[in-house]
């Protein structure tokens, strides 16, 4: 069965010069992106402060909350970027500045060894680190709390709250939607997809993730042996050797498994997801989209264009999905209804 989906394709059709998906895929996440959505945060007049949250066991995660005084927040949003992003790339400030004109606080979220946090906690970062995210959402809620609760992600910042919104209910964590744009679902597929199609994606990565890794070492020399001949690995060797010493996981395949949310594993979904994701993705194919559960609070839509987070609409690199993130949510039953 197939998830619920928006039929005709969604209304997002660029100009014909922004159809191609690898220069949406780029743009994206460009610097301009990030220059404007730094002008877009800055232009609502918001006050943002930076706050360690408790993701429990020790661990400590690093957001920005931003509010705009004088009015009651009509509820708060979580922001989840994607790897090797961070809560100042361009599309969480852009999509924190809809949420901000539309009556609510955000809290941007770095995960664990993202933007300026290499320092707060000594283990690794990894993808099946759902538990402290869970975790820095109720301290979250516990230190602000409006309502209602909404949260959206971008690629593995998607998946993430996908995951999040699985277990919000046992987690007793009052989340009342979520939204994902291109998120990840089969990690071993994207990786696959990464490794046969345009170079460019995997160089970025690859180069990133050493970068931080890099930055990791410095910080605490423990991890010595993570030498320069570990960081020269392709992607996949140094996934597999991430995850054999870092991790309490036996094999690539099933570390992937575990944050893996393709096929069934959303079928016991509790909490309203809306996922958009797009045809020409490079990295995500659109059928593991078409293949999810036939699940009521799961709502998928397919644009024709977008590339992978892309969803550019014109020269000012105005942006689709960060403005329908927040419609989405704000439109949500179980967000109006607070």
């Amino acid at each position: 069965m197939q998830a619920r989906r928006t039929d005709p394709v969604i209304a997002y059709a660029p100009p014909s010069w922004l159809r191609n998906a690898h220069l949406q895929s780029v743009l994206g996440s460009s610097g301009w992106r990030r220059l404007r959505g730094a002008r877009a945060l800055a232009a609502t007049g918001a006050v943002t402060t930076a706050h360690l949250l408790d993701g429990g066991d020790g661990v400590r995660l690093l957001g920005l909350h931003s509010s705009i005084g004088g009015r009651a927040p009509r509820g708060l949003a979580l922001l989840l970027h994607g790897w090797e992003g961070s809560a100042e790339s361009g599309y969480m400030r852009l999509t924190a500045a809809h949420f901000l004109r539309r009556g609510f606080d955000v809290f941007r979220l770095n995960f664990r060894d993202h933007g300026p946090t290499h320092h707060l906690n000594e283990e690794l970062f990894h993808s099946n680190r759902i538990d402290e995210v869970v975790h820095a959402a109720r301290d979250l809620c516990a230190r602000f709390p409006s309502r209602p609760l909404v949260a959206a992600g971008f690629s593995l910042g998607g998946n993430f709250a996908l995951r999040v919104a699985q277990r919000a209910p046992a987690a007793g964590l009052p989340l009342a939607a979520v939204a994902a744009v291109c998120p990840v679902l089969d990690p071993a597929l994207t990786l696959q997809q990464m490794e046969r199609g345009m170079p460019l994606y995997l160089r970025h990565f690859e180069r990133k993730w050493r970068e931080s890794l890099l930055r990791k070492r410095a910080l605490f020399p423990q991890l010595r042996t993570m030498d320069d001949r570990v960081l020269r690995m392709g992607m996949r060797d140094l996934t597999e050797w991430l995850v054999l010493r870092h991790t309490t996981f036996g094999s690539l395949d099933e570390y992937f498994a575990g944050y893996s949310i393709a096929g069934e594993r959303l079928a016991g979904l509790a909490v309203s997801a809306h996922v958009l994701t797009s045809e020409d993705d490079p990295v995500i194919p659109a059928d593991g989209f078409r293949a999810l559960p036939d699940n009521p609070c799961l709502q998928v839509e397919i644009a024709r264009w977008g590339g992978h987070c892309g969803f550019i609409e014109n020269a000012r690199l105005d942006g689709y999905a960060e403005r329908w993130a927040v419609e989405r949510l704000l439109a949500d039953p179980r967000v109006a209804s607070h």
